[in-house]
């Protein structure tokens, strides 16, 4: 499970230190690939496997999957982790989520999002009321 806001740097080649709290669960391998919202999305093989697995399931005749396919598979990077925990960050996915040298990674349950650190503020002050709000929707009668 990954939890937790980190602010790693990109180096000149476009590489990125995944935080030492997430190395362990991904020194096999991992993806990364767009996200929503104009982030990056990093699974692990095996989450990622798990995926591919539901969406082979859902049926190709459905212009939406179809268009989400395409769009999630087509941007992927499988991706190694070097010895000093760093991943390469394609530069088509940089562009994608403006990534410039600062970042913003956070740990989102089963996968890592990278945030340009402008949107990450802009998006998580938007999001604070309504995570209150949400509450009874994700858990209802609790």
């Amino acid at each position: 499970m990954f939890f937790g806001t980190y602010t790693p740097k990109l180096d000149e080649k476009g590489r990125l230190f995944l935080p030492a709290k997430f190395r362990d669960e991904l020194t096999e391998g991992l993806v990364v690939t767009r996200g929503q919202e104009r982030c990056l999305t990093v699974w692990s093989l095996e989450d990622f496997g798990k995926l591919t697995d539901r969406l082979r399931e859902a049926p190709v005749t459905q212009k939406n999957t179809r268009d989400y396919v395409r769009m999630l598979f087509a941007a992927a990077s499988q991706e190694v982790p070097d010895k000093q925990g760093r991943i390469n960050i394609p530069a088509p996915l940089r562009e994608y989520a403006s990534l410039r040298k600062e970042c913003v990674v956070i740990g989102s349950m089963n996968r890592i999002e990278i945030w340009d650190p402008t949107a990450w503020a802009t998006y998580s002050e938007e999001q604070e009321q309504k995570f209150s709000e949400l509450s009874d929707e994700v858990f209802p009668g609790i």
